[in-house]
């Protein structure tokens, strides 16, 4: 454990930081899971999530949770699954 002053208030930041980042996670991965299931139901709302898929994934990205590519990969491959014909 931390015996710094200094030392106690990064550690401090870095669990605040990695709960913040595993809920914006949670959400990434449970819109994208949600694209996916539409798609499987042949759901009409599926232009929709598939938007916010996007949109939560961008934001990841911008605040550093994912990296860029990886976000550009998966919202592509979203794209691509949401264009496919049943």
């Amino acid at each position: 454990m931390a015996t710094h002053r200094s030392a106690k208030k990064r550690h401090a930041q870095s669990l605040r930081r990695r709960a913040r980042n595993n809920q914006i996670r949670k959400t990434v991965r449970g819109a994208v899971r949600e694209v996916r299931e539409a798609k499987a139901a042949g759901k009409a709302e599926l232009p929709t999530l598939l938007a916010d898929a996007e949109r939560r994934l961008r934001r990841a990205a911008s605040k550093g949770v994912m990296h860029k590519k990886t976000v550009s990969r998966t919202v592509s491959r979203l794209a691509k699954l949401a264009a496919r014909q049943a």
